[in-house]
């Protein structure tokens, strides 16, 4: 993992990649959480991030243990949609969500994106000095088996 910077608060945020991928039990994702709680981060999963990652189904339940397991729901306040809004518009995107993720650190003052899909999260953290995108080594996409 990545020495976050002086300057980058201890907190780290989950996207829906990194969701499944600790579903998964996959090594780098696991590394990072158990990094993350060594140093008594705040570790979050926007709400966001469950719509990704739920379906209603049996297939949910290794998502459900992370997220028990993690415990910090974030509900989506007004101020981050506006700071969701202010990124996407900067960086020229239309990836809501991907914005939602990282308007979800800088509303919060900075902290750690770790993400499956950091060629989408990166433009939008690009001028947020605070903010620092962390890519999972898998490009596996889909939902746990």
């Amino acid at each position: 993992m990545a020495r976050p910077s002086s300057a980058t608060p201890q907190r780290l945020i989950l996207d829906s990649g990194a969701v499944i991928a600790l579903a998964r039990a996959e090594q780098r994702a696991v590394a990072f959480l158990r990094r993350a709680v060594e140093v008594d981060a705040e570790v979050i999963i926007p709400v966001v991030v469950l719509a990704e990652t739920l379906r209603g189904g049996p297939r949910d339940a290794a998502v459900n243990r992370v997220v028990n397991a993690v415990g910090d729901i974030e509900a989506t306040l007004p101020d981050v949609g506006r700071v969701a809004g202010r990124l996407l518009g900067r960086a020229k995107r239309a990836a809501t969500v991907h914005a939602m993720v990282v308007a979800e650190a800088v509303a919060r003052g900075g902290g750690q994106v770790l993400t499956g899909d950091p060629a989408d999260l990166t433009p939008l953290a690009e001028n947020e000095r605070r903010v620092t995108i962390h890519a999972l080594a898998s490009r596996r996409r889909g939902r746990p088996r």
